[in-house]
C-alpha cells in the first residue's frame, strides 16, 4: 500500500514546487515507469520453477522412480504432494531442489501434483501414468499432422485422451539459408534453444502441429494396450546426427573425436551441407553465443543434446523413436560412417538414461530418384541402416521404400511409418505375437547363374500389390528382372556381382 502511495505522489507533483519530490517532468514520467517495472515485476516473476517439462498434461513414465526438480530461493522449503504423499526438501545453495516419488503403475486416472515454497504454490493438474516416447530427428519427424496425407480424415478422431505430447520448437525453425534475426540468435542458448510451451492433449486443434510419425506411432499403441502415451519431440529440420549427441561422446571416440576439434563451421569431419547452412544462418554475427567449437547453432556438434535431451535425462522415458539421416547421406565419407555413427548415439542416449536396453527404433530412408536427385548415395546409407539391426539390441528399422517421392526427401504418408515404428514396439516391448517388419535381407548366395536372396520375416513372401518385383539393381543404376520363388528372390546374372 505505501508502494503504491508513493507513485501517487510522484505522479502528481508540480515541478515548480520546492519539495522534496521536485523534479523534471520527463524525469517523473521515466522513474514512474522504473517503479512502475518494478512492482510489477515482483508480483509476476516467480522464485518457485520446476523443471520445463512438468507442466499439465503430462504423462509421467510408469514403473519407474519418478523425480521432480526445479529451482527455488536458496535455503527455502519446497514441499511436494503428489500420489497421496508429501515430500519436503531444502533448496540447496545453487537454487536446486529435487524429490523422488515411488514408481507407479498406468493409469488413465488424473493426478495432481502440488508444489509450494512458502507463499508461492504451483498446481499441475490432468496428469497420467503411462509410457513416454522420446522423438528426434529431421524434418521428417517434425513432420506435422496438418500437411500429412490423412489429415483432413484422421483429425475427424484426433480426440484421442491417452495420448499426450510436449512440442517445443528449436530457434530456427521453418528459417532457412538466411542470416538470423537478433531475437532469434538471442535465443541460441542450451536453456532457450528448445521453447517450453507444456504439454497437450491430443485433438484436432492442438494436434495440426504434433509430428505425425509420433502421433501415429502412439495411436497404434492405444489401441492395443489403451495405455497413455506421452511424446516428447525434439526434431530439427536439416539437423545431422551430430548435434544430437553428447559432444562427451564423440571426444571419447578415437574415431569420432576430430568431429569436435576446432571451428565447427570449418570442420571437414562433419557434413558439408549443414556447415554451409550454419555459415548463413550465423556465419556473420560475431557476438553471437559461442564457445571452443565455435558459434552456437541448431547444427552445431552436441548442440542439441545439451539444450533438449541433457535436461531430460532425470526424466525417465520408455525408448527413442529416431528418423534421421537424410544431412549425414550427401557425401561418401558421412555415408560409410553412419551405421557406427547412431550405434555410439544409441550407446550415449541409453547410459544417460542409464536404461541399456532402453528400446531404440529408426525410420529407414525412403526411396528416390538416385539418379537426378542428390541421393546416389542413399542405397548404402539404407543398408548400413539395415546392418544395424543386427549389431543393437532392443531396435527397430521401419522400411519406407514403397512410400518415396520420385523427387521429394518428404514424404507425406508419416500413417504408414509411424504404425511400422510401432509394431516393433508392440512385439518387443508389449508382448504382441505379431510380424515387426515386412522382408529384411539376411545374405546373397551366387550360384550357377543366379543371385539368390533370402530374407527374415519373409513367410508366404509376396509384393504388396501384386505386380511383379521391381526395384532391384547390381550397379545401383540399371535395374534387373528378379522374381520370387519359394520366399526368396532370384536374380538372373552371367556374373558374380563384385558387392
Amino acid at each position: 500500500m505505501g508502494e503504491k502511495m508513493k507513485l501517487f505522489l510522484i505522479d502528481r507533483v508540480d515541478a515548480n514546487e520546492p519539495n522534496e519530490w521536485s523534479f523534471s517532468a520527463s524525469k517523473g514520467r521515466r522513474l514512474l515507469w522504473l517503479f512502475c517495472l518494478l512492482l510489477l515485476s515482483s508480483v509476476s516473476f516467480s522464485q518457485l520453477q520446476l523443471a520445463p517439462v512438468f507442466s499439465d498434461n503430462m504423462v509421467l513414465q510408469q514403473d519407474e522412480l519418478i523425480t521432480v526438480w526445479g529451482k527455488a530461493v536458496p535455503g527455502k522449503k519446497v514441499e511436494v504432494s503428489f500420489v497421496g504423499q508429501v515430500k519436503k526438501v531444502q533448496v540447496a545453495k545453487d537454487s536446486s531442489w529435487t524429490v523422488s516419488f515411488p514408481k507407479q503403475k498406468a493409469t488413465g486416472r488424473p493426478q495432481t501434483m502440488v508444489v509450494k515454497a512458502g507463499s508461492e504454490i504451483k498446481e499441475l493438474k490432468n496428469i497420467l501414468f503411462g509410457d513416454v516416447w522420446l522423438l528426434s530427428g529431421q524434418s521428417n519427424m517434425e513432420w506435422p499432422m496438418a500437411r500429412e496425407m490423412h489429415w483432413q480424415t484422421e483429425k475427424k478422431v484426433a480426440q484421442q485422451p491417452l495420448i499426450r505430447f510436449a512440442n517445443p520448437p528449436p530457434a530456427g525453425r521453418s528459417v532457412y539459408g538466411v542470416a538470423y534475426t537478433d531475437s532469434l540468435n538471442n535465443r541460441l542458448t542450451k536453456e532457450r534453444f528448445y521453447e517450453w510451451n507444456g504439454w497437450q492433449v491430443s485433438d484436432s486443434i492442438t494436434l495440426t502441429n504434433m509430428s505425425a510419425v509420433g502421433y501415429y506411432f502412439a495411436k497404434a499403441i492405444v489401441a492395443k494396450e489403451a495405455v497413455p502415451i506421452g511424446l516428447i519431440n525434439l526434431s530439427i529440420g536439416g539437423a545431422p546426427l551430430e548435434t544430437f549427441i553428447s559432444r562427451e561422446a564423440l571426444a571419447n571416440s578415437k574415431r569420432f573425436v576430430n568431429k569436435v576439434m576446432g571451428n565447427w563451421l570449418e570442420n571437414p569431419h562433419l557434413p558439408e551441407w549443414t556447415r554451409e547452412r550454419g555459415m548463413q544462418n550465423v556465419g556473420n554475427n560475431p557476438r553471437g553465443y559461442k564457445d571452443d567449437l565455435g558459434l552456437n547453432h541448431a547444427y552445431k556438434p552436441g548442440f542439441a543434446f545439451e539444450a533438449g535431451v541433457k535436461p531430460l535425462l532425470p526424466f525417465p522415458i520408455k525408448g527413442v523413436l529416431w528418423y534421421q539421416g537424410e544431412s549425414n547421406s550427401l557425401e561418401a565419407a558421412r555415408v560409410e560412417e553412419y551405421g557406427d555413427l547412431l550405434h555410439l548415439l544409441i550407446n550415449d542416449y541409453r547410459q544417460g538414461w542409464k536404461n541399456p536396453a532402453m528400446p531404440f527404433y529408426w525410420v529407414q530412408l525412403s526411396s528416390i530418384d538416385t539418379t537426378h536427385y542428390k541421393s546416389q548415395y542413399w542405397p548404402q546409407f539404407r543398408d548400413n541402416q539395415r546392418k544395424l539391426l543386427a549389431v543393437v539390441k532392443s531396435s527397430g528399422m521401419a522400411v519406407t521404400s514403397d512410400i518415396g517421392f520420385r523427387n521429394d526427401v518428404h514424404p507425406t504418408n508419416k500413417k504408414a511409418v509411424g504404425e511400422r515404428l510401432s509394431r516393433w514396439a508392440l512385439r518387443q516391448v508389449y508382448g504382441h505375437d505379431l510380424v515387426p517388419s515386412g522382408p529384411l535381407p539376411l545374405q546373397a548366395i551366387y550360384k550357377e547363374g543366379k543371385i539368390v536372396l533370402t530374407f527374415n520375416y519373409a513367410a508366404s513372401l509376396q509384393t504388396a500389390d501384386g505386380k511383379p518385383l521391381r526395384g532391384f539393381s547390381l550397379d545401383g543404376e540399371t535395374g534387373v528382372e528378379a522374381a520370387i520363388d519359394n520366399n526368396t528372390v532370384v536374380i538372373i546374372s552371367d556374373q558374380k556381382p563384385t558387392h
